[in-house]
């Protein structure tokens, strides 16, 4: 061989070192990507289940599915007894009761989206422990009760839609006389709970406010009500920006003097992560704005949450924390470091009623036919 074709296969097997650089094995240590095979036949949990393998968001919802389940399924009991803990915290059968606080927030689009029915599902069965929500969070459902929400366009003038009286979110149509029979059904309340604080000295804070309304719809279509029922506090530190806001303004005027208490929902809510131990705390956040940061804020008086599903399609590069990952939080003390957290960027009216259905659904209906 001659010393120039020597040459060329000299440089030939460098380029090759380098194309087919030698691999680490991921055998056993990484989940192999494959997808739900439909000649299986049609197992909508099979389905559910294969989507951490499938790769991208899909895997993502799996992880988030995972998370929650462990959230669910955590026990006091999972853990060593720590030295300083009390004699009942020793005991097996209370530590075997203890489970972990779960906070649930969401925006109001949510609410005037069928996820709403999802929602008021997870309240319904006291699947969750504390929602924080935004005033129209609160209103939508409310309003839901006394008239419908249609489907509608993206694209539809909004010129078009407001000479026809029509409110339009996203793709859904809200007729403007829903919020007509909202402010009919809410100003006699509102009038009562100002007497009740002139005769009876009571400081009304959002919460109790939200549990007030909740109790006086009385209509099972609503988490509202079924919040109020199980007992399970709704914080809004938002409450007047939104069509509940504006039923306060007219109400100032006609009847003015109702107060509402801001401070004292702050120190509940900070309290009921303080005091959460020894229960672990997780979040499910879905959407981004005040009610992500209301939760993760109060977690971070605990030194962070314990788990921590987001989803939302909200981007991180602006330096928003509606779209700051997990580990964002991890650095304020909000999430745990040890903390077992997942992002889905995903709109979550496809996501979350996904994700409930191989969670909380499954379980429930598991140990309904066992």
């Amino acid at each position: 061989m001659g010393e120039e074709a020597m040459k060329e296969n000299k440089l030939l097997d460098s380029v090759r070192s380098v194309v087919f650089k030698e691999s680490e094995t991921l055998e056993g240590l990484s989940t192999k990507i494959e997808g739900y095979d439909f000649n299986r036949g049609v197992n909508y949990s099979e389905l559910l289940n294969s989507m951490i393998s499938t790769g991208f968001q899909a895997s993502n919802l799996g992880d988030a599915i995972q998370v929650v389940n462990q959230m669910r399924n955590w026990r006091l009991s999972d853990e060593s007894p720590g030295e300083d803990c009390s004699e009942e915290e020793r005991e097996a059968e209370f530590r075997e009761s203890v489970r972990c606080k779960v906070f649930m927030g969401f925006t109001s689009n949510l609410v005037s989206s069928g996820v709403r029915d999802t929602i008021r599902y997870l309240v319904e069965h006291h699947m969750v422990d504390v929602l924080v929500t935004t005033a129209g969070g609160v209103e939508e459902d409310l309003i839901k009760c006394l008239g419908h929400t249609y489907k509608g366009d993206f694209s539809l003038p909004g010129a078009f839609l407001r000479s026809k009286g029509l409110n339009r979110i996203g793709n859904l149509y809200i007729p403007n006389a829903n919020y007509c029979k909202f402010e009919d059904w809410i100003i006699p309340i509102l009038d009562q709970m100002l007497e009740e604080q002139k005769a009876e000295k009571v400081l009304w804070t959002p919460s109790k406010v939200i549990a007030r309304l909740g109790k006086e719809i009385n209509n099972e279509s609503s988490y509202l009500y079924w919040a109020y029922k199980n007992n399970i506090p709704i914080y809004c530190p938002g409450l007047t920006d939104g069509s509940l806001g504006d039923m306060l303004y007219f109400h100032s005027f006609r009847n003015p003097g109702l107060v509402i208490d801001i401070v004292q929902d702050i120190r509940a809510m900070n309290g009921e992560a303080v005091h959460a131990s020894p229960r672990k705390t997780g979040m499910i956040i879905l959407g981004g704005g005040l009610p992500k940061h209301h939760i993760c804020n109060a977690n971070m008086m605990r030194n962070g949450a314990d788990f921590a599903v987001f989803i939302n399609t909200a981007q991180e590069f602006d330096g928003s924390d509606s779209g700051a990952h997990p580990d964002e939080a991890v650095s304020w003390g909000k999430i745990r470091g040890s903390a077992k957290t997942v992002k889905v960027h995903c709109d979550a009216t496809i996501a979350f009623p996904l994700l409930v259905a191989e969670t909380f659904a499954a379980a429930r209906n598991k140990s309904a036919t066992s």
